[in-house]
């Protein structure tokens, strides 16, 4: 792959460019269908609505990775800004893995200029720890300190 390029807008709208590759966070380049059906069926959000994926990307800083104009992976972090990020719902495409895109797409987010200085980051994952772990992540140091409130069939039955 070819040297990354950065820019930013003055709407602070970050891209990076590698080849025919870019990571951008304009909302305008979501292709809001991939995201929802690649949502709907994964492990972490499956049966999602389209509806709920709507106002999650409306409240989320999105992070589209696209070949060409073609969207083939995402991610978004939920943010203060200022002290904690989350990030999720991080994928590409099956066809497209194998490639270091994964790897690609998270140096973008971390490198985010919005997201400097932050305290803390926190995920959720299932079966991407070696990726995550050469950003910095690892496991909760101090498990007993966080609590979550899940309902893990929140889904199911709802209006789509």
């Amino acid at each position: 792959m070819d040297q990354d390029q950065n820019s930013q807008s003055p709407d602070h709208c970050v891209e990076w460019s590698r080849g025919n590759f870019t990571v951008s966070c304009d909302p305008a380049k979501l292709d809001h269908a991939v995201i929802a059906q690649f949502l709907g069926s994964s492990y972490w959000a499956k049966g999602i609505p389209p509806r709920t994926v709507e106002k999650s990307l409306e409240n989320s800083l999105c992070f589209a990775l696209l070949d060409g104009k073609q969207q083939i992976g995402f991610s978004r972090v939920i943010s203060d800004y200022a002290t904690i990020a989350y990030l999720g719902d991080v994928f590409v495409l099956d066809e497209y893995r194998g490639a270091g895109l994964a790897k690609w797409l998270m140096t973008c987010i971390v490198s985010h200029p919005d997201l400097q200085g932050l305290r803390r980051w926190i995920l959720a994952t299932k079966d991407a720890h070696g990726l995550y772990e050469k950003f910095g992540f690892t496991p909760l140091k101090n498990p007993y300190m966080f609590m979550e409130r899940h309902d893990p069939d929140v889904y199911r039955g709802a209006v789509r």
